[in-house]
């Protein structure tokens, strides 16, 4: 049996408990100096000062026991990241977008023209799944590196449920094979195919009927793009209801482009989050509070649109709930750095330090 000790740490900060804090507990860290951490396979063990880790070793640890030493002097020791929000999974690229939005271009000026969500569909679509795969390998492992221990990945690039399901497969495999734990939500109602142009409803049974009933037992989360015309909130509701009674727990990308209500529906029916809410309003917002609904803010995709910040300073002092994600995607927001969440968090969301740890790790 083998034990990994680390020890010697300037500080190690983490906040406590397993879900998420509201309000003001995001910023009360647990924060100690000299410490030590201790840990076998993928369970913590001990946290303390390293002097106390010392004595715990020597009440634990036998002849056959093995011990791996790491020095963290001069380091502090914090959680692995979590991403709560990507479509890592993929074909292609859409760099051709960036000009077309520098010259002007909305990112629904653009879906509307074929390109973007549309465009990421025939990709993925065309690619085999050992290229999804590979694809997908290569971008864990720059999650990795840049601290992600866990990663929640969203499919929505397939028009049909043959495509979604190549994409829950792809992760499902990446999940076995990579050491970053996957959590996978399926997400039908990315965007409507050209070929139920004008038969929103009808899609959306398409997805009763067929989608929700492939991803069922696979998939945690179900999300929905919750916009003017694209899923509009009747839509939203409709396929959310569906999707809870089916057992699975659901999300909403709400209020990104226009204040359409979707942190409402979010609230109405108790969902674990809901993510963007750039245009929400107050009134909405103190009912995501009420109902315990996580606010998910992706300030990657605000800066790389040009669009104002979400408020996160105003959501936290309302008392809500808040995380902190990438939003990995092809079109609007190509990163996987967490830290960079960080920094655009604190200075131009005002959340503090301590809140944006707790955001990122709880």
């Amino acid at each position: 049996m083998s034990y990994t000790i680390i020890l010697n740490a300037s500080e190690l900060a983490t906040n406590t408990g397993t879900k998420a804090v509201e309000g003001a507990a995001m910023g009360r860290l647990l924060t100690l100096e000299d410490a030590a951490l201790i840990f076998r396979d993928d369970t913590i063990l001990f946290v303390g000062t390293t002097q106390d880790a010392k004595i715990w070793l020597d009440e634990h640890l036998t002849a056959e026991n093995n011990l791996v030493t790491l020095d963290a002097t001069g380091k502090t020791v914090i959680p692995g990241f979590i991403d709560p929000h990507t479509h890592f999974v993929f074909g292609g690229f859409r760099d051709d977008e960036f000009n077309r939005r520098l010259s002007g271009a909305s990112y629904m000026e653009i879906m509307d023209m074929g390109g973007g969500i549309q465009a990421t569909n025939r990709a993925t679509k065309h690619a085999t799944e050992d290229e999804l795969f590979d694809a997908g390998i290569k971008r864990l492992e720059r999650m990795l590196d840049l601290g992600i221990t866990t990663v929640e990945g969203k499919t929505g690039y397939g028009e049909d449920t043959k495509t979604e399901d190549k994409m829950l497969r792809v992760m499902e495999r990446l999940d076995k094979a990579h050491p970053v734990d996957i959590v996978m939500t399926y997400m039908g109602a990315h965007a409507v195919p050209p070929r139920f142009k004008g038969r929103t409803g009808d899609y959306v049974d398409y997805l009763i009927e067929e989608g929700l009933p492939m991803a069922q037992g696979r998939a945690k989360f179900c999300d929905i793009f919750t916009e003017k015309n694209v899923f509009e909130l009747e839509d939203s509701e409709r396929l959310l209801v569906a999707a809870k009674e089916m057992g699975f727990k659901l999300k909403l990308h709400a209020d990104e482009i226009v204040p359409l209500g979707g942190a409402g529906l979010a609230a109405k029916l108790r969902a674990i989050s809901a993510e963007h809410l750039l245009k929400a309003s107050d009134e909405d917002l103190i009912a995501m509070r009420d109902a315990g609904v996580i606010a998910t803010l992706l300030p990657c995709t605000a800066f790389s649109l040009k669009e104002p910040y979400a408020r996160g300073r105003d959501m936290i002092d309302m008392g809500l709930a808040v995380a902190l994600g990438t939003d990995l995607n092809p079109g609007s927001c190509y990163t996987q750095s967490i830290p960079l969440m960080i920094a655009l968090a604190t200075i131009y969301m005002q959340m503090t330090v301590e809140e944006t740890l707790t955001a990122v790790t709880l």
